[in-house]
């Protein structure tokens, strides 16, 4: 319609008028970018699939920290962080994902640092080998938290469960590995806290909690994907051999607001 609207005014002679507004469309149409689903991952998943949950307002979102540590900016810029450090009590810390390494304003703790990749999994079968696994609650969260403590998954709190399906593979009573599901948005959940006791290592448990979940991601019409930091080959080898393939890489940076 705009472009009709230029060429009508070029016919009636006002070229200078018509040259301008061709201009801007072009321009527009650099500039312009469909957002994909799982850019700016968690600032999308507190405003759509898990709202429940929500923190904040305005520039700043963040999940409960008993939940979890993650939140989002809706610009990664002054504001963002000013309305973030309104959200945080002293002592606590937040982890962002950006698109690329950037510095919070003066003043803010980078608690940690890490180059983070996001994997999709495409339409490809995963076969499994079947095992008994059982559902992960509230009762079990302090195995849960022990669990990712000792082979640091990524942030993982008390409610963390609460999030999507947990499942645990337990051996001898103990919970010898876990997988569940974490973020979420339209069309796709995130699989997450896919760790195994270092006794257990090498059994197949991981691969085999993670062939459930999938089965329940793509049976409610969604596609799994994941993150893991690029320097954890050996589980970035897996998540490739399982159909996983790159979309990006993200960089996460936990920071705490000045003091």
């Amino acid at each position: 319609m705009a472009r009709h609207f230029a060429e009508s005014i070029l016919c009636a002679g006002n070229q200078s008028i018509a040259v301008l507004i061709l201009r801007l469309l072009r321009g527009a149409r650099r500039d312009f970018k469909i957002m994909h689903p799982l850019d700016n991952l968690i600032w999308t998943a507190l405003g759509t699939r898990q709202v429940e949950f929500v923190e904040g307002s305005g520039h700043a979102r963040r999940f409960p920290p008993a939940v979890t540590a993650l939140g989002a900016l809706s610009r990664y810029a002054p504001e963002g962080y000013e309305a973030l450090a309104h959200l945080q009590r002293d002592g606590e810390t937040t982890a962002l994902f950006l698109d690329a390494p950037a510095d919070p304003p003066s003043g803010w703790k980078v608690m940690r640092s890490a180059p983070l990749m996001q994997l999709v999994l495409g339409d490809n079968p995963v076969p499994y080998e079947a095992l008994e696994t059982v559902a992960l609650g509230a009762a079990d969260a302090p195995e849960m938290v022990a669990l990712a403590e000792l082979t640091k998954p990524g942030p993982f709190g008390m409610r963390t469960h609460e999030l999507g399906s947990y499942l645990g593979v337990r051996r001898d009573g103990r919970l010898a590995a876990m997988a569940g599901e974490r973020l979420r948005v339209p069309g796709y959940t995130e699989i997450s806290a896919v760790c195994t006791h270092p006794e257990h290592t090498g059994k197949g448990h991981a691969r085999a909690l993670m062939g459930i979940l999938i089965e329940q991601i793509r049976g409610r019409g969604e596609r799994p994907f994941l993150h893991v930091r690029t320097e954890n080959t050996r589980a970035l080898e897996l998540y490739k051999r399982m159909g996983f393939s790159e979309r990006v890489v993200l960089h996460l940076i936990v920071v705490r607001k000045p003091s």
